[in-house]
């Protein structure tokens, strides 16, 4: 069955549109928002000819995608074709200031996802709701399938831990879709905003995968196409919810080469296959649903760069992936473990400025709270710690979030 997204919907039907009528429109999007057709969906509103097109937000690395790393900011711009301006969330601001809501009624958001707290576009979603609430301006989610799926993973972020990366108290592999997520945000933080989800139709994130392709969250017949920089395959969307955690340490996500964030690690000082032996003896149990290769790159920029790494490459696609099996955020903390095992003195967890956050370790940001951090680096802890503190947290949200799921 073909899957039709919410923006598909949305220009097809001008039932959907004709609340748009006489109604200023924004539209916040980026270089993955796109028609079936492959058609900008900023190209396809302003094409419409009952939709009036007043402004248009970018996201981090912009609307055009053309910004690299983190904490590389966007300006605003203004679109000469269009004759609109375009503002950055991800400039001079985060969150939508007075005068740029003030350019529109409704606002359209249209952003793929890849179903992982981290990435900043739950965020966005999040500081546009609130810019909306009580204003009488709308939102509208153009929804799009979370590639990842219904699988829930990780530790919840700890009340107090908030940040451009952590919206909320919910765990790092969420399981929604933005506009199921919208429902919560609405609801957890008691907003006042008219509030509408453009649904897919035809979207069954546990469908199995034919012929060997996609399936499982990201239907086989849409190709994919990078909603950042870095997120260049369906293979990396579904490992980020760990690999992401490489951006906390001294060890390389794989930037600077053809497959970032698609590896436990690489690094010039680490053997990749003394560390594959040590996770197999420690957790094979979270080691299921992909394989594991050893491999070997020298970035060419970004950490280590001109190095040769040692590395291990994750392969959750073809036959070796088991969608209900492959949990990312423990393997990813497994191969922390294993190197801590094998080098007890190595600098593991970077000390730099992510995201803005000056005060706190930038692993402690990514996972909202120290919880990961402490369970690597105690010496005599096990993987049943770890499972201890994280699975009430994974339970306690896949019943929170039942009431808000539209598919």
């Amino acid at each position: 069955m073909t899957v039709h997204f919410g923006l598909d919907r949305l220009l097809a039907d001008p039932a959907l549109r004709a609340p748009l009528a006489g109604r200023r429109v924004s539209l916040v999007a980026h270089p993955a928002s796109l028609t079936s057709g492959l058609v900008h969906s900023l190209d396809a509103l302003a094409a419409c000819g009952d939709v009036n097109l007043t402004s248009a937000f970018g996201p981090q690395h912009g609307l055009k995608g053309d910004k690299q790393d983190n904490m590389v900011e966007t300006e605003d711009e203004f679109d000469p074709a269009l004759g609109i301006p375009v503002f950055s969330l991800y400039g001079q601001v985060r969150r939508p200031t007075p005068a740029m809501m003030d350019t529109a009624d409704v606002f359209l958001f249209d952003l793929q996802d890849l179903g992982c707290r981290i990435y900043t576009f739950v965020t966005t979603l999040l500081y546009l709701l609130e810019a909306a609430s009580g204003t009488g301006k709308s939102v509208w989610v153009l929804d799009r399938p979370n590639p990842a799926g219904r699988p829930i993973e990780g530790l919840t972020l700890i009340p107090g831990q908030e940040s451009f990366v952590g919206a909320g108290p919910m765990p790092m592999r969420h399981g929604l879709t933005l506009g199921e997520m919208g429902r919560w945000f609405i609801d957890h933080y008691k907003l006042d905003v008219d509030y509408r989800v453009i649904t897919m139709e035809g979207w069954a994130p546990d469908a199995p995968a034919r012929a060997g392709l996609a399936g499982f969250g990201w239907p086989e017949e849409r190709i994919w196409i990078n909603p950042s920089p870095n997120a260049a395959s369906l293979n990396m969307a579904r490992a980020y919810a760990g690999t992401v955690m490489l951006e906390g340490t001294n060890l390389s996500e794989g930037r600077g080469t053809t497959r970032p964030l698609e590896v436990l690690f690489g690094a010039p000082d680490v053997d990749a296959k003394a560390v594959l032996a040590e996770m197999q003896a420690f957790a094979p149990q979270w080691m299921t649903g992909c394989a594991l290769r050893e491999c070997w790159f020298s970035p060419t920029f970004h950490k280590h760069v001109g190095q040769l790494c040692s590395a291990l490459m994750i392969h959750a696609e073809g036959g070796f992936y088991d969608h209900h099996a492959f949990r990312p955020w423990r393997l990813q903390a497994l191969a922390f473990k294993a190197i801590r095992r094998l080098y007890p003195d190595y600098p593991l967890w970077r000390d730099f400025p992510y995201e803005y956050e000056l005060t706190r370790l930038a692993i402690d940001v990514i996972n909202g709270g120290p919880g990961l951090r402490e369970w690597v680096d105690d010496a005599g802890s096990v993987a049943g710690d770890l499972d201890a503190i994280t699975a009430p947290d994974e339970m306690r949200w896949a019943e929170e979030i039942r009431p808000y799921l539209l598919y």
